[in-house]
This record gives structure tokens, sequence and C-alpha cells, in this order.
């Protein structure tokens, strides 16, 4: 394993990056702590994330699950409640967002890295990055170092946002470097040597309306980027709403099926 220096407790194998990078504003991860457990769309997601583990990993009897880009760990505190058999690793570039993951999930192993350089070979049975890689320019490069960090057999869960026309404010907020179309997705996966055994689409009931927001959105102007691009606090009724339509996805995906649009793609590969 590569060398690692530690700072403020946590091993950091990307020290240089840990306090500024031009993936993700800092200040957001207090913005996310704030809104996840009550936002419709992290809720959900976790939801659906739950759902692709237990189909298509927990068979395998999984005993080592990282995250790549853990944020605050509100995937992975989900994660643990619902299988606290599995041994959570969490890696995040940011320390700010593992001093909120490790008051969240104490229990869990964090370390900060590069997700460009990671430094493991053969160590996890699974490893989920969910809305991380459109931060990162080198992502087929983190792709390829996810299928050397896995088991043989093991498997990458992965979510990212959908369509290039639906850029808005609120990707310029986001450090957003791409949208992937479902196409480009698989093809870096399976350039990567990975075997895709789920893609579609999430959000999907809420895509006309998230298709519309997006799209005026773009006429807005950029004066004060985060109060438009901070699309996470919304009214609470709002939100109530939003939450029993996306159950409409959570079905449909528990069922089985692959959603044929959203404004997100999640996907499930396995090293070959």
């Amino acid at each position: 394993m590569a060398n690692f220096t530690t700072i403020d407790g946590i091993q950091c194998y990307a020290p240089e990056l840990a306090k500024e990078n031009d993936g993700f504003h800092a200040e957001g991860f207090d913005d996310l702590f704030r809104a996840e457990s009550k936002s419709f769309w992290f809720r959900s997601r976790n939801n659906v994330i739950k759902t692709l583990v237990r189909k298509y990993v927990n068979k395998n009897n999984t005993k080592k699950f990282l995250e790549i880009g853990c944020g605050n760990a509100f995937v992975l505190s989900g994660l643990s409640q619902e299988f606290p058999e599995y041994q959570m690793w969490g890696a995040e570039i940011y320390l700010e967002g593992l001093k909120y993951a490790q008051k969240r999930l104490p229990n869990a192993k964090f370390i900060q890295l590069d997700a460009t350089k990671i430094p493991f070979e053969s160590e996890f049975e699974a490893i989920g990055s969910f809305d991380v890689l459109e931060h990162i320019d080198q992502d087929e490069l983190v792709m390829q170092n996810i299928h050397k960090a896995l088991k043989p057999g093991g498997h990458f869960l992965i979510s990212v946002p959908q369509y290039m026309w639906m850029w808005s404010i609120a990707d310029d907020y986001a450090c957003h470097k791409r949208r992937y179309s479902k196409t480009e997705l698989r093809t870096k996966l399976e350039n990567a040597g990975f075997e895709i055994e789920y893609i579609g689409s999430f959000v999907f009931a809420l895509f006309p309306a998230m298709a519309v927001s997006r799209l005026l959105n773009k006429k807005q102007k950029n004066e004060d980027l985060k109060a438009q691009g901070m699309e996470i606090f919304i009214h609470p009724a709002i939100n109530a709403i939003f939450t029993a339509v996306m159950k409409i996805d959570e079905v449909l995906i528990k069922m089985g099926l692959s959603l044929p649009f959203g404004g997100s793609l999640i996907a499930v590969a396995k090293r070959k």
C-alpha cells in the first residue's frame, strides 16, 4: 500500500488535495449535511442503492465495501443499517467531508485519497461511487483504479448525472466536468474491464419537471451561482410530494426494470 500522512487522525494519501481542489466546494459539505437526511433525492437514491446492493452484491456474501467520494457518509450510513455485517470504508478527497462522515458513522474506516491514485489492489468485494465521477477530469482512470481495487468478481456501483443538454447553473455550482449518456457510461465501464449487470435511469417519474426546471435555469444570470445551484433546499411540502413520486422509480427498479430516461444514470458492473 502507498505511503500516507496522518492529519487530524485521518490517513491521507493525497494530503496536498485535502484542503482545496477544483472538484467541489468544501463549504458544500455543510449544506449537504443539513439537507441529505430530509431531501427526497438523497433518500430515494439511498433506497435504490440498497435495492441494487441487495440484488447484485449481497448474494456474494460481501465483507468489505468502499465508497469513493463518500462525502458526509449519508450513503454508507444507510447501507450500514441495511447490511450491518459489512465492513464499511469511506474515501473522500476533502478532509472537511470526512469530519462529518466520522460523526455520522463512527464505526467505519475513513481515509483521504485522490481517486485517480487509489492505493489498493484486489482489496474489496464491492466499491460504490455515487455522483462523483462527473467531478473528475480523468474519469476513465478512476474506473480502471476501481477495477484494480476490486477482488475478481467484485462489483462496482455507480451513479452519474445524465444528458449534456440538461446542463445548467446547478452543474456549474457543483463543479461538474460532464453529464453522461448511457452509451458513454457503458463504453467507459467496459473499456475499464467491467461487465455490465445493470444500467438504467433514475429520477424517471419526475423527469419532465426536472427537465423544465433545468431548461429555465439556463436562462438565469450567474450573479449568485450558489443560490441558484443548490437545488437540494426546497419547500417541505414540495419535498413531500417529490418523495411520494420518487416511489415510482424505487418500485420499478426493485422489479428489475431498466428505466429508459431520467436525470441520472445508475449502474452495477462486475470485475471480470
